[in-house]
């Protein structure tokens, strides 16, 4: 009987071939940040629940997977990456040189209703540069995150990043004497604008006597006319020839409530999906963090792993790099196939000489039908096979992309010969 057992909601096993996309998708990512010349880090799992408590905002206080150790402290598993770098940067940034240019592929979770795009547990790229106040700190980053989308195949029709600036939105407040305190409950509302009925949204904003119709004019005015700090983004993409991507939209102002200026999002076009991606502007956090005892602004991009990958399947584009991808991975260099079990010591040595040359190599740990075999080296991705059987010292190099097979005569070392058609192109493929 099998086991009954399964993953808990909102959690997911990894067998190799879904593994296989998350390697895909983050060796993108790390390709991207480095060619940025962002440098990696890592910061722990486990949180003070205070760290998170301090400046969270939104509804992440409610979503923290929180409890008391052994020793007795209110922890958390991390939900998101953000304040971990923040506690990391204040304690290292006099070690380096400013900016700080950042980056980390970690496990986050949060205590929330499973979804589509959306589980308890997920991976999370974080790219974050501190240490600089330019509005050219925001256009790297949202430049990293357009080349991150071209990366993994997805074209100009395929998404968009639309730009806002929280600041124009803490302008508002003052304009419409929103109480300091209440900032942040007067932006969950215009976060949900796009989301939540009419009626819903003018009972909300009453307790602020401000019309919905003030709000939405207020956005349809600062699209048309930016705010300098966009501006200057968008000049700055626009000389990378990235503008296109990019379209300014006010009522984008991303649920935390550290944010202080630039934000952005990342949108599949379709809209079958949620945002991809986003970051903006947090220029205090750093210093609510440290009790005002370190000052630095910063700014980041995030980018959860559950919504591109449900992306990465519905893209036709993106879906052909990711099998290309595939097809040139492989578990091993080398698949030794015995013919004839009695040569299993032959073929032993023969494999073990394939790994101490630096190259990989796969074998049957028991005896195995040939054809069995050649199908086990097909799951490996294996390039090719060495046939080790009756008529050892001679031994048959295969190449299983061509299904092309030539003899190794006694006397020519195995190795140097498999070394010399790996540099070679297979030829024409057998499907």
């Amino acid at each position: 009987m099998g086991s009954n057992f399964q993953p808990l909601p909102g959690f997911r096993d990894f067998p190799p071939r879904e593994h296989q996309l998350s390697r895909y998708l983050f060796e993108a990512w790390a390709r991207i940040a480095r060619r940025y010349g962002f440098s990696e880090y890592e910061a722990p799992i486990l949180e003070s629940a205070d760290l998170y408590l301090k400046k969270s905002g939104g509804e992440l206080g409610e979503q923290l997977f929180r409890f008391d150790d052994k020793g007795g402290r209110d922890i958390v598993l991390r939900p998101e990456l953000t304040a971990s770098l923040a506690r990391i940067a204040a304690a290292e940034q006099r070690g380096y040189s400013k900016p700080l240019k950042w980056f980390e592929i970690g496990r986050c979770f949060r205590y929330e209703k499973p979804q589509r795009g959306r589980l308890r547990e997920f991976y999370q790229f974080n790219a974050d540069i501190l240490g600089e106040t330019s509005p050219a700190a925001d256009a790297e980053l949202i430049a990293l995150s357009i080349d991150v989308m071209r990366e993994l195949g997805l074209e100009e029709e395929d998404f968009s990043v639309r730009l806002s600036d929280r600041g124009a939105w803490l302008d508002f407040c003052q304009d419409h004497e929103v109480a300091p305190s209440r900032v942040d409950e007067f932006l969950q509302i215009v976060d949900k604008i796009e989301r939540d009925p009419e009626e819903k949204l003018r009972a909300r904003l009453r307790a602020f006597e401000i019309e919905l119709e003030v709000v939405r004019s207020f956005i349809e005015d600062g699209n048309a006319s930016c705010s300098a700090a966009i501006s200057v983004v968008m000049e700055e993409l626009s000389a990378r020839g990235l503008d296109r991507y990019v379209q300014v939209d006010l009522s984008i102002v991303r649920g935390l409530a550290y944010y202080t200026g630039v934000v952005f999002e990342v949108f599949d076009t379709r809209k079958s999906l949620r945002s991809v991606a986003g970051g903006g502007r947090y220029d205090s956090l750093v210093s609510i963090i440290t009790d005002g005892s370190t000052d630095l602004p910063a700014t980041g991009y995030a980018m959860g792993d559950c919504v591109i990958m449900e992306l990465l399947k519905e893209s036709p584009n993106a879906l052909l790099k990711y099998q290309a991808w595939q097809q040139q991975q492989s578990s091993c260099d080398v698949y030794i196939v015995i013919a004839d079990e009695s040569k299993r010591p032959d073929a032993l040595r023969l494999g073990h000489a394939v790994r101490e040359a630096g190259l990989s190599a796969d074998w049957p740990l028991s005896p195995l039908k040939v054809n069995k075999q050649f199908k086990a080296a097909d799951q490996t991705l294996a390039r090719f096979a060495f046939v080790v059987g009756s008529e050892f010292p001679e031994i048959k190099l295969r190449n299983l992309n061509s299904r092309t097979e030539e003899s190794i005569t006694p006397g020519t070392n195995p190795v140097e010969f498999l070394r010399g058609r790996m540099e070679e192109p297979d030829g024409p493929l057998i499907a």
